[in-house]
């Protein structure tokens, strides 16, 4: 017998087919023999549209109040799944955040976990039922407030009763068969990885991979929880996700690229006319914490006809871009610098691979790929295992085309199967 952790996206359980749908396959892991928690998002496009009646009703409403509104999307699927799980002669009961036990700071929006007591999920467990979790939300720890996690929160709710359950697995069930080596969506030629190393998955997680959500990746690595990506619509064996020793882990060398990844998300900030001298960067990007800018790609060139001046240069995700320029407009004088420039929506694609660390030749592949394709390059950020470039937005989708063929990702298989919409 194993404990077994399943997270169903909203696409999986976006009508009442799919959560009929959704319930037949818990009932099918727990005859199995399994014990299971499953954690479930709100319906399809639920939550988006909760967001849209709050704009309708007030254009600032209150972030304790958004918090309590937005969970009672995952609060309806979780107990429409627990029906539907019963219906099928397997008792299970519904929790919502708080009542499972999941902790969180005060950060309305985007509250980080603290702490799992999932003391009522253990007895559920024991009695022989199923435990049906409401992802996305938890409790503040010192108010008792409702809160929630941010987008792809369930996720990360997922991996941290895995965790916190020492379970065998957790499976993230999603509309696609696994993880591919790019978006099958913009690249159909994209192939399935059947593992995956947790280094691999952060970084293309980070860089505009929607299948996983970073938080929850970042979870799994931290308390070794093996993932399996897989889709709710199909049987097919799905992606595992797992430390680099792991025996799921082919002995055979590491593919130099495992996949391509593209994010139209982030904007980019250019600080302009700023002082090349100790302390310039830090008074910057200290201004940029403390408006919440969530820094990807810094640049920094210095001035070979105006010694003494650099411009810095460095990307956020676009709807920070206003925040982190007024911020930094308000100590313009304390920094010292002569303009502020911005870009709003740029394109930043990526490619990522464990083999990149022993192959050469990675970024004149690239760049030469780029350069045939006619694609300019703005900036340029690398890691042991991911080089990135920020390119035309207009021309992200086809470059990315071409980098997958380049490196030879393509697949002979035909093109890849999307079951919903959303990769989620």
């Amino acid at each position: 017998m194993a404990l077994i952790v399943q997270k169903f996206g909203g696409s999986s359980v976006a009508d009442a087919e799919g959560i009929r749908r959704v319930a037949r396959r818990i009932a099918q892991t727990k005859r199995a023999g399994n014990d299971v928690v499953a954690i479930v998002s709100a319906m399809g496009d639920t939550t988006d549209d909760l967001i849209d009646l709050a704009n309708e009703v007030t254009k600032k409403p209150p972030a304790r109040e958004m918090d309590i509104l937005l969970t009672a999307g995952e609060r309806i699927s979780m107990a429409l799944l627990a029906m539907a799980v019963n219906d099928l002669g397997i008792e299970a009961h519904a929790y919502t955040g708080q009542q499972a036990g999941l902790k969180t700071d005060n950060k309305y929006g985007r509250a980080s976990i603290v702490g799992v007591i999932p003391e009522r999920i253990v007895r559920t467990i024991k009695s022989g039922a199923v435990a049906i979790v409401a992802g996305f939300q938890g409790v503040n720890v010192e108010t008792n407030d409702v809160t929630t996690l941010g987008r792809g929160g369930s996720d990360t709710t997922a991996v941290a009763f895995a965790a916190a359950l020492n379970a065998d697995a957790c499976e993230i069930y999603t509309d696609v068969d696994g993880v591919f080596s790019a978006d099958p969506r913009v690249v159909p030629a994209a192939r399935q990885i059947k593992v995956m190393t947790y280094e691999e998955t952060l970084e293309l997680a980070a860089h505009g991979a929607k299948v996983l959500h970073l938080r929850a990746v970042e979870f799994a690595r931290r308390y070794k929880v093996p993932l399996h990506v897989r889709s709710s619509f199909s049987d097919k064996e799905g992606t595992w996700i797992v430390d680099e020793n792991s025996t799921k882990i082919n002995a055979t060398e590491a593919p130099a690229v495992s996949g391509v990844s593209h994010d139209r998300s982030q904007g980019k900030v250019s600080i302009v006319g700023v002082s090349d001298a100790p302390g310039s960067a830090s008074k910057i990007f200290a201004i940029v914490a403390q408006a919440d800018g969530n820094i990807d790609m810094i640049v920094q060139n210095t001035s070979l006809t105006n010694p003494g001046i650099s411009n810095i240069s460095f990307t956020v995700p676009s709807e920070q871009v206003e925040d982190v320029v007024a911020a930094l407009e308000a100590h313009k004088e304390d920094i010292g610098f002569r303009e502020i420039q911005t870009v709003k929506s740029i394109g930043i694609l990526s490619i990522v691979g464990e083999g990149m660390r022993s192959h050469t030749g990675i970024s004149a592949r690239l760049f030469d790929t780029l350069a045939k394709e006619g694609v300019n390059i703005d900036m340029i950020s690398t890691s042991e295992i991911r080089i990135s470039v920020v390119v035309d937005p207009e021309r992200l989708e086809e470059a990315a085309r071409a980098v997958h063929s380049a490196f030879g990702l393509d697949s002979q298989l035909g093109e890849a199967v999307v079951y919903g919409g959303t990769g989620r």
